[in-house]
């Protein structure tokens, strides 16, 4: 009657979702003030001023057509070119507006790019590296293509390079990366840039075809200690960027990324094409138009990533000078910790007998881990401490 496949992803749920809506049911039975939800990346810091400035000024000085009607499939044109404008000022490349297709959102923008660019189903194949977002199987494989993982590099977490190299095959397509890192918080350094451009470059004249680099970059502006995250494809050409504004406005609910396709990637014109049928496949045309308008009023703006920087440092002491042993973040807002025992399910469990909700990194394609979601109120931070004392002093 139904797609087995399709029934059973609508019937399990991810492991990030599951904890989340058990915090919501323990919450109601022990006070929300008594759960200590790490499980899911919900900004809490509020979106910066010029969102509801934006919107006020739209709703008062606009026709209803004008913000709420459709706009071209692949996005309003004068905000296509605020885009570029923007990122030509910011990272001195020379995009045009034609070079971005508006989508509702990071999940969208990947889907779409993999759509678009899986030309064999089920010879093609796209490559991750551990630990990744688990969504990155299921959108490969909605793709028609081939997971294949590189294992997490767990002394750095960069990029194992020999394993990176051993894994391209002549039918991979693209590889994902994602810096700064969903679950781990680490940035690539330039190094792990250099090296991975270069072997890119090197397999691409081997196997007489351009390798794909897809770059997700929803955490690009939430970065520490004055790092700066560089225009990826300045390193390699044949880079397509997928973009999302959740992270850096909070506004995750309201669902609006891109896809950036340069004039660099080779094939570009067919590519961005392709993007635009993809697009038009999957239902993703049009994305929401005030907001559309309303990140056009807010280019270069971020919420306060000061306050994540807070909530880094306090949970990052706090867990280290208990005896974990954590992975320092650069960026985004979560705190990669070791478990305490061999299986992190477990440990998991564990936690969750004192109300802590922390993720276990299995589905991260990182077992032995734990990710920790510190986009949250810092007294809820202090107050969890006892909880993970508590929490190693079981073992």
């Amino acid at each position: 009657m139904v797609s087995k496949e399709m029934y059973e992803l609508g019937s399990k749920r991810s492991v990030i979702r599951d904890l989340f809506e058990y915090g919501m049911q323990q919450a109601a039975i022990v006070g929300r003030e008594n759960v200590f939800d790490f499980s899911i990346g919900n900004p809490t810091v509020p979106a910066p001023e010029c969102v509801k400035e934006t919107m006020l000024k739209l709703l008062e000085t606009s026709k209803s057509q004008e913000i709420h009607g459709y706009t071209s499939a692949q996005g309003d044109f004068e905000v296509r070119k605020g885009l570029a404008e923007y990122m030509n000022n910011t990272y001195n490349c020379q995009l045009k507006a034609d070079n971005f297709y508006i989508t509702c959102g990071a999940a969208a923008s990947l889907t779409i790019t993999l759509k678009a660019l899986t030309k064999h189903p089920e010879e093609d194949e796209f490559i991750i590296i551990a630990p990744y977002f688990p969504e990155y199987k299921v959108f490969i494989k909605n793709a028609g293509a081939k997971v294949v993982v590189v294992p997490a590099d767990t002394e750095n977490f960069q990029i194992k390079m020999d394993s990176l190299e051993k894994a391209i095959t002549p039918n991979t397509k693209g590889i994902i990366i994602n810096s700064p890192n969903n679950p781990s918080g680490v940035v690539y350094s330039e190094k792990t840039l250099n090296d991975l451009a270069n072997l890119l470059k090197k397999k691409s004249e081997e196997y007489n075809k351009p390798l794909y680099l897809i770059s997700d970059e929803p955490y690009r502006e939430i970065v520490y200690d004055d790092i700066q995250i560089p225009y990826i494809p300045a390193y390699y050409e044949n880079t397509i960027i997928c973009y999302s504004y959740s992270k850096s406005l909070s506004l995750p609910g309201e669902r609006l990324g891109y896809i950036l396709v340069p004039e660099s990637v080779e094939n570009d014109k067919d590519i961005y094409t392709a993007v635009c049928g993809a697009g038009r496949s999957l239902g993703y045309v049009c994305a929401p138009s005030m907001f559309q308008k309303v990140v056009l009023g807010c280019l270069g703006k971020t919420s306060d990533v000061a306050l994540y920087d807070t909530n880094r440092k306090l949970l990052y002491d706090g867990l280290n000078n208990m005896g974990y042993e954590c992975v320092k973040p650069n960026g985004a807002f979560y705190l990669f910790v070791k478990s305490l025992e061999e299986n992190a399910v477990n440990f998991s469990e564990n936690a969750k007998t004192f109300n802590l909700l922390v993720v276990p990194a299995d589905d991260f394609g990182c077992p032995g881990y734990v990710r920790i979601s510190y986009c949250v109120d810092p007294e809820m931070i202090k107050r969890s401490f006892d909880a993970f004392q508590k929490l190693k002093d079981l073992y």
